[in-house]
């Protein structure tokens, strides 16, 4: 399974290694990531395989809130298909 995973915030050192570090410490693999800042905000999408990871989609999304609340930025997990499904035109 696949999931769509954002992360909103201010821009701040340690960002994205937090964040793939909590995604590597559930054996989550980054399938394909997309980073920028737009003055002084930090944007980054990523395409995220779980099916190696003990933990199922619920489970990561509140790993993610969590360490999201921890590092001031806001973090979404989403299915891969109900991504697709809503940005369909």
């Amino acid at each position: 399974m696949r999931a769509i995973v954002t992360v909103i915030g201010k821009d701040k050192p340690g960002i994205i290694s937090r964040v793939s570090a909590a995604l590597a410490d559930n054996n989550v693999n980054i399938e394909d990531i997309s980073q920028t800042i737009v003055q002084g905000n930090f944007t980054m999408i990523m395409l995220c395989d779980l099916s190696n990871s003990k933990l199922n989609l619920i489970e990561l999304k509140n790993v993610l809130i969590e360490l999201g609340e921890k590092i001031g930025v806001s973090i979404h997990v989403q299915h891969e298909d109900i991504f697709n499904a809503m940005h369909k035109i």
